[in-house]
């Protein structure tokens, strides 16, 4: 009797050892045929883009079988969130970093991308984030941005009889002291333009502050680096004199005092808020880049007519500006985890190719995602058609322009830029003079800078 019970016993288990086995190589199968290994995930760094991105995924998993997770972090939080995704089981495969620094910070987890099709296609190699003979960044976009401006509203004041200005058009608007001219004249007549103010609301929100203290700031420094000769790329420049602080208070007063929102409020205003207002046709200009073309259009009950939207240099006074263009640069590459599964990195890779160089990926970055990309799979007219990617496109072919690099890349971290975002508050707020904004730029950037070493 005890015999026939160890028997069943030894029956019993071999049955559920089996079941095991059948249930383990089943796991096993769908792994291979579809399942988590074919899963890749994409952080995305830009939130006006994000619903792009969705239907990306799934016109990729239509077309590949493979599923595209996306995650888009909030505006001002992508190094935050990063973070915080990176370190969990199902970590990001693809991901941005912002520029040398970026690298730096993200370094243990890119992959080194020199055998890769995306680079192959990089039209001009020198753009990639190298290290030693590795690659580990990839530029996918080059953007622009400048102050973007209303044909229809600037017509209207130049056809103004009694206008105080000899300007005709914005075409002739140059330098400082004509755009200043032609801004204050247009204030002063806001009621025949039929608008609240010249420009948008400067937000100043925390968080939504980037156009000034990242954005606005660079020209500024932009110009010191070339007067010191500094390498504009370069991550080692531990000490600045804001010797241009003086001009960047001149283009950030004219912002404030002509402006849809009057200063004591700009605290609680979003870059949300003055797109929309420019998009409603309450004021004629706003400062800000190729891609707020998504944030205009997409603005309920937008009045502002395709055609007419254009954009102007960002003058504050330099010698020599006559000749300024746009801001035009960069500060988005891709990355791929070094950490995951080889499965996931090559999945990832193949994404890649997929998007920059088939016929529907293409498609969808310059009509959907409107990226000017600097990759030779991109013919001649396969170019974004928003007025605004247009309008970076006339100013790089323009011979004798000298467009304005992007130095914000190599900013001393994320505390500087907030600690200068809290100074301009505080400014606009009357609580401190323009000298304590100077002084604190200047000495966060130094702080920080030691941080980083």
């Amino acid at each position: 009797m005890i015999k026939m019970k160890k028997s069943r016993a030894a029956l019993l288990l071999a049955v559920m050892l089996s079941a095991i086995l059948v249930l383990c190589l089943s796991a096993c199968t769908l792994v291979n045929d579809g399942g988590a290994e074919q899963e890749i995930y994409f952080l995305n760094f830009k939130p006006e883009v994000a619903e792009v991105y969705e239907e990306i995924a799934k016109k990729y998993k239509e077309e590949t079988g493979v599923t595209l997770k996306v995650v888009t972090a909030a505006a001002n939080t992508y190094e935050q969130t990063l973070k915080s995704e990176i370190a969990k089981s199902d970590a990001p495969t693809i991901f941005q970093i912002n520029g040398p620094l970026g690298y730096s910070a993200w370094k243990d987890y890119c992959d080194d991308m020199s055998e890769s099709k995306i680079y192959e296609y990089l039209s001009d190699k020198s753009l990639a984030i190298k290290s030693g003979d590795g690659v580990y960044g990839i530029p996918y976009v080059v953007e622009g941005y400048g102050i973007i401006y209303n044909e229809e509203i600037t017509d209207r004041y130049f056809a103004l009889s009694d206008r105080k200005t000899d300007i005709s058009s914005m075409d002739e608007v140059n330098s400082f002291s004509e755009l200043r001219a032609v801004v204050e004249d247009m204030t002063s007549r806001l009621s025949e333009l039929g608008i609240d103010g010249v420009f948008a609301s400067t937000s100043l929100k925390p968080g939504d502050d980037w156009r000034w203290q990242t954005h606005l700031a660079n020209l500024p420094v932009y110009y010191e680096f070339k007067d010191k000769d500094v390498d504009l790329t370069g991550v080692n420049v531990s000490k600045i004199d804001f010797s241009y602080g003086d001009n960047y208070k001149a283009i950030f007063d004219l912002y404030i005092l002509n402006s849809v929102t009057e200063p004591g409020k700009l605290g609680t205003k979003l870059v949300s808020d003055s797109m929309s207002e420019f998009a409603l046709g309450r004021c004629a200009m706003v400062q800000n880049g190729t891609w707020a073309w998504n944030d205009i259009k997409g603005v309920d009950g937008n009045v502002v007519k395709e055609e007419k939207i254009k954009m102007l240099p960002i003058y504050m006074g330099v010698e020599g500006e006559e000749k300024q263009g746009l801001c035009i640069g960069t500060e988005n590459y891709l990355a791929v985890n070094s950490q995951v599964s080889e499965d996931k990195q090559k999945m990832s890779y193949d994404f890649l190719d997929w998007l920059f160089s088939s016929e529907t990926g293409k498609k969808y970055v310059t009509e959907k995602l409107g990226f000017s990309t600097p990759f030779s799979t991109f013919g001649v007219n396969e170019t974004p058609a928003d007025p605004l990617a247009k309008e970076v496109k006339r100013y790089m072919s323009e011979g004798d322009t000298e467009n304005v690099g992007w130095v914000f890349t190599v900013f001393p971290g994320t505390v500087f830029k907030e600690n200068f975002g809290a100074a301009l508050l505080s400014y606009v707020q009357g609580k401190n003079s323009f000298d304590d904004v100077k002084r604190i730029f200047r000495e966060s950037w130094e702080r920080e800078s030691s941080l980083l070493k």
